[in-house]
């Protein structure tokens, strides 16, 4: 079986980080979690403070997120904080309107800046959800974002559970991806026709094929979010790592 370096996204405790922040992280770092996408600190914490907060934990920072439906990034400031935290990624979704014309638009923005983050060493990512599955004459709009996007500069943080509830399989579609998804979002989704978010390994998804399928084309890191849970996201995120060691997917944590 491949295995992979485990992350994780704050989304899923992100009510609990406001909470406590160290706190939370310790929580999820003490189950075995490697690594962490994450954005600025918090008010009152400073970013050399953030940092060694993390390597005290031994979260590797992999990624930080360039915002929602909005090209308005500041490059310079996110690549500043990536060099002084220790991360590379950068990633971005967005919305689109159905049209041919907003997608080609967009594709041409995700160049630019894919192309001033490359500048400065940095990859710029596009993450998914289920509406890139919608079709323009036919061809899905996820399908036309590779097309009119250079690979090298705007590559994939693709989305098991996004790519299930837009209508396809998730093994085969990464399969189309080679050298172009570093980081795989996994989630599980729950049977039923309500595909409610689920743990890794509680739902229907194939995480040992998706896994293998990553492995091959150039996949870096796993990184687990739940959107929702039934459960304490603690809880959820606990299951889905332990999970994910019985899978046999997780390489060995030095923690």
């Amino acid at each position: 079986m491949p295995k992979f370096p485990i992350a994780f996204q704050p989304y899923t405790i992100q009510k609990q980080l406001v909470e406590d922040y160290a706190g939370s992280l310790e929580r999820v770092a003490a189950i075995g979690y490697q690594g962490i996408e994450i954005g600025m600190p918090p008010e009152g914490m400073k970013i050399a403070e953030q940092k060694a907060l993390l390597d005290r934990l031994g979260l590797q920072v992999i990624n930080t997120w360039g915002g929602f439906n909005s090209f308005d990034i500041d490059t310079e400031q996110i690549a500043d904080y990536l060099d002084e935290v220790g991360g590379r990624y950068i990633t971005v979704s967005m919305l689109f309107d159905g049209t041919l014309e907003d997608v080609l638009n967009k594709s041409r923005q995700m160049n630019r800046i894919g192309e001033a983050f490359h500048r400065r060493g940095k990859q710029f990512l596009y993450h998914n959800h289920d509406w890139e599955f919608k079709r323009i004459d036919g061809e899905t709009i996820l399908d036309i974002l590779l097309r009119e996007t250079d690979p090298e500069l705007v590559k994939m943080e693709m989305d098991t559970y996004w790519i299930k509830r837009g209508g396809e399989d998730p093994a085969v579609y990464l399969s189309k991806l080679q050298n172009r998804c570093p980081l795989l979002h996994i989630k599980d989704m729950e049977a039923g026709e309500e595909q409610f978010f689920a743990e890794i390994g509680e739902g229907i998804l194939d995480f040992t094929k998706i896994s293998r399928v990553a492995e091959a084309i150039g996949t870096q890191w796993l990184v687990v979010e739940q959107d929702q849970s039934r459960r304490d996201p603690f809880e959820s995120l606990a299951i889905s790592y332990r999970n994910l060691h019985h899978l046999g997917l997780i390489i060995d944590n030095d923690k």
